[in-house]
């Protein structure tokens, strides 16, 4: 919305900047990050006047029956900010504002209403597992099904480019828009396997988003898409500016969220939080890079792959003390907040493995 001020630049010249990208999402962070700060407090008030808190498993780390009690659903502050900094700072006539929007309200919704029947309702099982998985599967049929009527890149439509190699393309046909679905489905329950420590998902998420809003910003410029052997997608600049609110409001969550959480963020945005960096892997043909940039979730998910194939298949065993991995960490004796970080760095070390893909070509 506040591009619309661009128009007026011959009324008063400093409106101008309202153009860059870079300062819209700089302005769209820094909306999401006080956003936050300010509707914080009043929202965790709120749910624990509601006694809306999260349940510890018995079995679990004993330091987490501590955490009985602590309001869930904090999420909502997630999705309050990056939507509406969003509708401030990017461009509403380029349709990847629409389709981030589309992914966050859908996977939301589909998180909250989990949450609600758990938290609110009383009902451990909460939304049948079948549903939310059909939501999930829907979402990523729509945005797959808008790509492809209007592909990011025409000329490598179902095509999948190779990090670190120069202008290698692996050509799928139509598989690849059965692997784009899994990808966006598999995004949204990695990042919500992840969700389990105070910090770890939201921290890890800031590091995936900066990663993805430097391949977006680069692939939406003329010039640095060419030099870098880059697929040109035009309009993919506003997906930077959407990723900069996410990052505010990830870095404004953890604020609250950060050892001891005062708050946790539940389904309601965990879902949709790797369901946008998913869609933003797809929208910017960067799915190779995302078991990189997104390795923490992937070693996450695949924990609790392996640790219930062994299960079943080995009459019991398991091969972690528990899992998401994490948890083996914390019954392994590492304290929660030391786990939090290293997962933190292993990200970090992960962002500038991806970003050398920029110059490794």
């Amino acid at each position: 919305m506040f591009y619309l001020l661009y128009d007026f630049r011959h009324l008063w010249s400093p409106l101008n900047v309202f153009r860059y990208i870079s300062v819209r999402a700089g302005g769209a962070a820094l909306t999401a990050l006080g956003l936050c700060w300010l509707l914080g407090p009043s929202l965790i008030a709120w749910l624990r006047s509601k006694k809306v808190g999260q349940s510890q498993r018995k079995d679990g780390p004993q330091s987490h029956l501590s955490k009985e009690g602590t309001p869930t659903m904090g999420g909502v502050l997630i999705v309050a900010a990056v939507a509406l900094s969003s509708l401030l700072w990017m461009r509403l006539d380029v349709r990847y504002t629409w389709i981030l929007l589309f992914v966050s309200a859908t996977l939301t919704a589909v998180g909250f209403w989990d949450d609600w029947l758990k938290l609110v309702r009383k009902d451990p099982k909460g939304a049948p597992s079948r549903v939310k998985f059909a939501v999930q599967i829907a979402t990523a049929l729509v945005v797959v099904g808008l790509l492809a009527v209007n592909p990011p890149s025409s000329e490598h439509q179902t095509s999948l480019l190779v990090p670190y190699l120069p202008n290698v393309w692996l050509e799928l046909g139509s598989l690849y828009y059965v692997l784009a679905v899994l990808l966006l489905v598999g995004s949204s329950n990695a990042v919500n396997l992840t969700d389990g420590l105070d910090g770890l998902a939201a921290g890890t998420t800031i590091f995936s988003a900066i990663t993805y809003g430097v391949f977006a910003y680069m692939c939406g410029h003329v010039k640095f898409s060419t030099y870098l052997l880059l697929p040109h997608v035009p309009g993919a600049g506003e997906i930077t500016v959407f990723l900069g609110g996410l990052i505010g409001a990830c870095l404004g969550f953890l604020w609250y969220n950060s050892y001891p959480a005062q708050v946790f963020m539940g389904d309601t945005s965990s879902l949709f939080l790797g369901g946008v960096i998913g869609t933003v892997a797809l929208c910017v043909k960067q799915e190779l890079l995302l078991p990189i940039v997104g390795g923490v979730f992937v070693v996450e998910t695949l924990s609790v792959i392996l640790q219930m194939g062994s299960y079943k298949l080995r009459g019991g065993k398991r091969i972690f003390l528990m899992a998401p991995l994490h948890h083996h960490f914390e019954l392994s004796g590492v304290a929660e907040p030391k786990v939090t970080v290293r997962f933190w760095i292993v990200s970090i070390v992960l962002m500038m493995a991806a970003l050398a893909s920029l110059k490794i070509r």
